[in-house]
């Protein structure tokens, strides 16, 4: 198992900023691709932001701009910095990893963090 331990949600003003952590323990060999996405109250999970193994990053057109991923290799830890937030951010956000591990690359997601932006 790989679990997944997500972190830095919370509530927020319009405008304001939030970076949420995603903390990738247990037996792997590499992360080789990272996701964020989000579900808001009756949407479904959308595509926040994905970056590979060579650091390539893309955005949901809603976040270009104003969200950014990130990942410390030496922590295990990707990253979601969020700037200039809306109300229309606001949602359940989830970290998706694939890992390479002795049983093959495999996906795993966190258990989700809750972010709220008041208007």
């Amino acid at each position: 198992q790989v679990p997944l331990v997500e972190s830095g949600g919370g509530l927020v003003q319009t405008g304001g900023s939030l970076r949420l952590s995603c903390l990738v323990s247990g037996s792997f060999f590499s992360i080789y691709a990272m996701c964020w996405h989000r579900q808001a109250p009756g949407k479904q999970r959308e595509l926040v932001a994905h970056m590979t193994s060579g650091g390539n990053a893309n955005y949901a057109d809603s976040v270009k701009g104003r969200f950014t991923i990130s990942r410390d290799n030496a922590k295990n830890t990707v990253y979601l910095q969020m700037n200039s937030l809306k109300p229309e951010d606001t949602a359940v956000y989830y970290c998706n990893v694939q890992v390479s591990t002795n049983r093959g690359n495999l996906g795993y997601w966190g258990q989700g963090t809750q972010v709220t932006v008041s208007s």
